[in-house]
């Protein structure tokens, strides 16, 4: 029977050696051993090995100098360096331009090399494990401090008998892996897995709270809660250092877990800290209530804000690096019964614009939508309250468009994310520019294009009307609860309905609703409440639909980021006719769905029944009216 693999061990240890190749023979494989590097090199000379094992410290030729002569006969053999419990670090150099591919530390048991040969693919990587669904002991995450973890790319998953299964995503590192051995005293064994999952398995392990706690207790202050109003803060006190770092860690945790905001709430007894992540608030860490007015004068100090007004609510913003990535933070702080307030909305710049397909609009959908959005001019509305979207859908509306013929103009407030051959105009209330201004500077500028961040006054609606009119095609959001909602609105912003039906093409009304998480997806029974919402959508009867059951990858919760429900309502010339004779919000809808309007909660639905989203999420995030 021919054997699985053949094996060449060089060591000078001759009962090792022995007791290796009788192990590996047994086990079917193939095996030759030698005492010295030359003889080594002759072995190779002579045939051809799958696995070569190098002891490191020998007599005459060393391992490092018998690695380089092996690899200069095959270049494509997998060698390994065995060592004992000595540091290793003096020739890692050298070995890694000898060509190592990995390391084994004495004693080892015969299973590793088996698992390291038969857990090899096509490409020499080391056997995988699939960290979304691994469950991995706390204690073990604590062997391998965070930063070693982050600058490794590394896990630690288990310990078995004295060796530290560790995920990696280059196996081949032995920098890592000697560093890992050296820090925790055992024998280590790499397993590859992809970089971005090793990513996320440290983000949902290696949580920033017990170095925050560090940094709090190391403050110097004592603030009585009676004296607390009256205290005045210090320059030194806002700039003491565990300040600062805590707060940039509690940045750096809410960017690492995809949050959108951070709340910083005062207590009777304590600084509750939480996070919006997928639009659900969660607890992230409680402080002691002391620590909550440096932490508000820090934030002040970034935003430039009055450090000595706490009555009055205030905004600002500021930029800060985590990681490689740069991070626009927007302040707002109001003042509380309990103390003032503190909410940071966390703009990502290094998040790329998606693409009209990202979003969630069904096939169909999207066609009328894209048929809308190349209209030589008129008006198209977002509609839906804050954190509905709607920016993300402008955004990728816009970079839908043809930048090459066309001229386009933006006016935001502020301006989240830049595009290239886009002009875009910050609102900067100090120098006179506001949504209309700007928009009104815009028209003399020969756009084709405009968007318009938000109408929130008369003097907007009615310039954006009149850019729509004069051959422009003007993108812009509003506050209404659906697409009908959105037409009213604009005559209670003073705008005439004949203006309205000549300039306006499409209302887009949305909502997010949370996305189940593709791992760990699997069919459950609904309650009755959800089936009956799903029967009186869709018209048919259905008990199970896909949720998530909760894994590392979506942090337990089932659910892994969001994606918008849509009703897109088309002026149509009857539409038009029944908003200029005042009809009545509920005809117009009556009408908008008899000429194929797909409302929200029924796009939802439809969601839900491919296994997209679920119906809690629908009956949750959307209201419509009927």
């Amino acid at each position: 029977m021919q054997a699985k693999a053949s094996i060449l061990i060089i060591d000078d240890d001759v009962r090792l050696c022995e007791a290796l190749s009788d192990s590996l023979e047994a086990r079917g494989y193939a095996s030759v051993s030698v005492n010295d590097g030359s003889k080594a090199i002759e072995a190779m000379r002579q045939g051809h090995f799958d696995l070569v094992l190098i002891d490191v410290m020998m007599p005459g030729m060393n391992g490092v100098e018998t690695l380089r002569e092996v690899k200069s006969i095959d270049p494509n053999v997998t060698a390994l360096l065995m060592s004992g419990n000595t540091t290793f670090e003096g020739v890692v150099s050298e070995a890694l331009w000898a060509g190592v591919d990995g390391m084994l530390y004495k004693p080892f048991d015969v299973d590793t090399i088996i698992e390291m040969i038969e857990g090899r693919g096509g490409d020499g990587e080391a056997s995988s494990v699939d960290l979304k669904s691994f469950d991995i002991d706390p204690e073990v995450i604590q062997l391998i401090p965070e930063e070693m973890a982050r600058k490794h790319d590394i896990v630690p998953l288990r310990v078995e008998n004295g060796t530290l299964i560790l995920a990696m995503s280059d196996p081949r590192d032995i920098y890592a892996i000697e560093d890992v051995r050296a820090r925790t005293g055992l024998r280590i064994r790499p397993t590859n897995v992809p970089k971005l999952d090793i990513l996320s398995a440290i983000n949902f392990h290696y949580r920033s709270m017990g170095e925050i706690e560090k940094q709090i207790e190391r403050i110097e202050f004592t603030l009585r809660p009676e004296v607390e109003e009256r205290q005045r803060l210090s320059a030194d006190l806002v700039a003491q250092s565990p300040v600062v770092r805590a707060l940039d860690l509690i940045i750096a945790q809410a960017v690492r877990d995809a949050a959108s905001d951070i709340h910083i709430e005062p207590q009777e007894d304590r600084l509750r800290v939480r996070y919006r992540i997928d639009g659900i608030l969660h607890d992230a860490m409680t402080l002691p209530l002391g620590v909550h007015a440096p932490l508000l004068s820090r934030i002040k100090v970034l935003a430039n804000l009055n450090i000595a007004e706490r009555r009055r609510s205030q905004d600002g913003q500021f930029s800060v690096k985590v990681g490689n990535k740069e991070v626009d933070i927007r302040v707002a702080t109001s003042n509380t019964v309990r103390g003032e307030m503190g909410v940071l909305r966390i703009l990502d710049k290094a998040m790329s614009v998606l693409s009209l397909s990202d979003l969630g609009f069904l096939p169909e959908c999207q066609k009328v939508y894209e048929r809308v959005l190349h209209s030589p001019y008129g008006m198209i509305l977002m509609s839906g309250p804050t954190g509905s979207g709607k920016t993300t859908t402008l955004y990728a509306s816009i970079n839908q468009l043809d930048r090459n013929e066309n001229k386009i103009i933006t006016i935001e407030d502020p301006i989240e994310y830049q595009f290239d051959d886009i002009c875009q105009m910050q609102v900067n209330l100090l120098a006179n520019i506001t949504f209309a201004s700007g928009l009104r500077a815009s028209m003399r500028l020969d756009p084709d294009i405009m968007l318009v961040g938000e109408i929130r006054d008369e003097e907007t609606a009615s310039t954006a009307i009149q850019a729509a009119l004069t051959g422009h095609l003007v993108l812009s959001s509003v506050h209404a609860s659906d697409s009908v909602s959105s037409v009213f609105r604009l005559m209670d912003l003073g705008v005439e309905p004949f203006l309205i039906t000549s300039a306006l093409v499409a209302v887009v009304a949305q909502r997010l609703v949370r996305r189940v998480c593709s791992h760990c997806k699997t069919p459950r029974k609904v309650a009755d409440e959800e089936r009956m919402a799903y029967k009186e959508e869709l018209g048919e009867d259905r008990e199970e639909f896909l949720y998530g059951e909760g894994c590392n990858l979506c942090a337990q919760t089932g659910y892994k980021g969001r994606m918008a429900v849509y009703e897109i309502l088309v002026m149509s010339e009857t539409i038009r006719r029944m908003v200029l004779q005042g009809a009545s919000a509920d005809d117009i809808r009556v009408q908008a769905v008899k000429e194929g309007m797909v409302l929200m909660r029924t796009d939802g639905m439809m969601k839900a029944k491919l296994g997209m989203t679920t119906p809690y999420e629908v009956m949750r995030n959307v209201f419509v009216i009927k």
